[in-house]
């Protein structure tokens, strides 16, 4: 009798196909906005690994993912699939185990056959994401690049010689790591040709010329992001950023506005060190305060006009009845994700707890929520009711925004010290 053929990770899969519309869907509606930059640099003619920066946890798989509607394998840390269940779910969805350095040298070399699939991921030209930072660093920075996405990409390499393979630095940039309906900024950089690059450099051996490539793909994914260095001067330089931003409101312009920042930045440390030293005094003054006042970066961020703030507030008082109604409805799932939120020790993880709880809950409610519905009311009305229920957890999380919106537009009129810093640094960054 003829054996199956095995099944690889990469083989289509209905019930895979099925449920990615779904989680694409939702991943948009989890987002007040997701903008995707450089699409077109993503090359079509080889096989590629996308080699994103890694801030906040699952989040950042899901957005690569909605990148296009081509499936995507993706690795990651191997302690989370110790367990068999979640290792099932894990392989059904696409993501294999790596080892790291800090799991032993023995587990480490148990790699070659993660790197062996992954090699025949990139040979059948199914998109390969690996975040060769290692682990999550929910910080307007980055963590060191490890040496397991050039293994995998020099053996590719030579095990496909007539394909091309590309390595894609890309950005992801969050408005904020922790908060449900953010935004999120995704560039795609300029692709690395690993062949070619070997081919340019037969004067280095291996090792060498993995740490060449290394030291590329930092440069590149550094330039798609806000790359602050994360060290003492992390808090300020940050803060001083979001002050002199100048209240662009669009993606891109914001990212300017901060990249000419910490060139500004960067250039009165060297030239001025004592100046340098006091803007960061009161860069951490402010962010210290703020912080203090429960004030929200967002504030400072951007500017809403009087009657911007009436309009919400107005929209707050007609809509109370219908948004309040919302809200209770919404709130198992409100207690569930505050519950598991007093389990995590590490916060990068509330924003991918709350979209797999919104995820797998809300229908459920709705299904609860539309059978006492239909036995209650007339059909017509019943059907009314249900549709207007639908958008409940995004129309009860926006409500909820914009009266935190408006709370922290008032503390930031009353904190005249706050507001008197922001003045005193900007005036010292544009002299």
């Amino acid at each position: 009798m003829k054996k199956n053929k095995e099944k690889k990770i990469q083989d289509f899969n209905f019930f895979y196909w099925f449920l990615r519309y779904y989680v694409d869907f939702s991943l948009k509606l989890s987002y007040r906005k997701i903008k995707y930059v450089g699409k077109d640099k993503i090359p079509q003619d080889g096989a590629v690994i996308f080699a994103p920066n890694h801030t906040n946890a699952l989040m950042d798989a899901l957005i690569i993912l909605a990148i296009d509607t081509k499936p995507k394998v993706f690795v990651a840390r191997a302690d989370i699939f110790k367990n068999p269940t979640l290792a099932k779910i894990f392989t059904f969805l696409k993501i294999m185990p790596i080892m790291r350095q800090r799991d032993g040298f023995t587990e480490v070399k148990k790699n070659q056959e993660i790197i062996d699939k992954s090699v025949d991921v990139l040979r059948d030209k199914i998109p390969f994401c690996i975040f060769p930072e290692g682990t999550h660093n929910t910080k307007y920075s980055s963590l060191p690049i490890s040496k397991g996405i050039f293994r995998i990409a020099f053996q590719a390499q030579e095990l496909m010689p007539d394909m091309p393979l590309y390595i894609i630095p890309t950005g992801l940039l969050f408005g904020d790591f922790f908060r449900f309906r953010s935004t999120v900024r995704v560039e795609i950089g300029e692709p690395i040709n690993v062949g070619e690059f070997i081919s340019q450099h037969p004067d280095l051996s291996q090792q060498e010329q993995i740490n060449s490539m290394k030291e590329l793909l930092s440069e590149r994914i550094h330039s798609t992001i806000l790359y602050i260095p994360d060290d003492q001067d992390y808090e300020p330089t940050y803060e001083i950023c979001k002050i002199t931003q100048e209240r662009a409101s669009n993606l891109d312009l914001q990212l300017e506005k901060n990249k000419e920042t910490l060139r500004k930045l960067n250039k009165i440390k060297e030239n001025e060190p004592e100046k340098a030293k006091k803007l960061l005094e009161l860069g951490q003054k402010a962010s210290t305060l703020r912080q203090e006042k429960h004030i929200s970066i967002e504030s400072i961020t951007i500017r809403r006009p009087l009657f911007l703030r009436l309009l919400y507030a107005l929209l707050i008082i007609f809509t109370l009845p219908y948004t309040l109604s919302l809200s209770i409805l919404t709130l198992p799932m409100v207690l569930v994700c505050k519950y598991i939120f007093t389990l995590l020790k590490d916060p990068a993880f509330k924003n991918s707890v709350r979209f797999l709880i919104y995820l797998l809950l809300w229908p459920l409610l709705m299904i609860v929520y539309s059978i006492i519905i239909y036995n209650l009311l007339p059909w017509q009305i019943a059907l009314f009711t249900t549709l207007i229920l639908l958008p409940a957890p995004i129309i009860a999380h926006e409500i909820s925004r914009i009266l935190r919106i408006i709370i922290s537009d008032i503390k930031l009129r009353k904190a005249k010290h706050l507001r008197k810093l922001h003045k005193q640094i900007r005036e010292m960054m544009k002299g």
